[in-house]
């Protein structure tokens, strides 16, 4: 079975250390047009902090992530968040951390830890699911065949993302990705 770990919604860490604030907020997204928007939305929000950290990771094989120091020392704070996504065996998930500056200079290790403990604080308030991978597929099928096509999809749960009714009916639809051969299979029986 196709699936993965990810967060519910929004959660929110806290860490201090000499002054520094650092407020972590972990979201759950799906493109990294979602992850530029919750950034910019924060920088907006937090104009007067110094730093807006943020790790990412999408997709259910993992294989898309990234990490942004946004200006500390290299790999002091995108990596060490990545690491608690890591750790959490999370995707579909961003992490960004906001640091109001304290005054003192926290040195890399001090960095490295703050970042690490803020993101794992929001991690650890926040609502972890377990989601499948779906698939989307595109069927047409005849007026006639329709009715029992919709009582298929309806006793099967498939979510019917568009339709279009015009000489045949057409459906967009969004499959688990376990179940979709089966699905596909009966499908085309009608």
């Amino acid at each position: 079975m196709a699936s993965y770990k990810t967060i519910a919604k929004e959660s929110e860490g806290f860490y201090k250390e000499k002054g520094s604030k650092f407020l972590a907020f972990a979201v759950p997204v799906s493109s990294e047009d979602d992850i530029k928007a919750f950034i910019a939305q924060k920088r907006k929000e937090h104009h007067q902090a110094v730093h807006v950290c943020s790790a990412f990771r999408l997709g259910a094989d993992h294989n898309v992530y990234r990490a942004s120091d946004d200006g500390e020392p290299s790999n002091s704070a995108g990596p060490p968040i990545l690491g608690q996504i890591q750790a959490f065996d999370l995707t579909n998930i961003l992490i960004a951390v906001v640091r109001y500056y304290g005054g003192t200079n926290l040195g890399v290790g001090g960095l490295i830890s703050a970042y690490r403990t803020a993101a794992k604080e929001a991690l650890e308030h926040a609502q972890i699911l377990e989601k499948e991978e779906m698939e989307h597929y595109e069927f047409t099928c005849t007026y006639a065949q329709m009715p029992g096509v919709m009582s298929f999809l309806k006793k099967e749960k498939v979510e019917i993302t568009a339709t279009t009714m015009d000489l045949q009916c057409h459906f967009s639809l969004t499959l688990i990705k376990s179940k979709a051969q089966a699905i596909k299979a009966q499908l085309y029986s009608f």
